[in-house]
């Protein structure tokens, strides 16, 4: 795939919290939720997802981001960096 093109459908943006591997997971994980409800928005915009399935897909997505939050121990007292 050509770099413009990975660069378009795969957008990175550059971290800049405390640099801890715990933080930088995290960060990639929020990222890859916002490009996935990106997607389920396009999805349900071009009429190829009804609302309850959208809704049900973003919920999903955010669970799962919630879950990496608390696995990785992101965001507890003193993480305030």
């Amino acid at each position: 795939m050509a770099k413009s093109l990975q660069d378009f459908l795969y957008p990175h943006a550059n971290y800049h919290g405390s640099v801890r591997p715990e933080q930088l997971v995290f960060n990639a994980n929020l990222q890859e939720f916002a490009q996935r409800v990106g997607y389920v928005s396009g999805l349900h915009t071009g009429g190829k997802l009804s609302s309850d399935e959208a809704f049900e897909e973003v919920r999903q997505l955010w669970k799962t981001l919630k879950r990496s939050k608390q696995h990785l121990k992101v965001g507890v007292s003193g993480d305030r960096e």
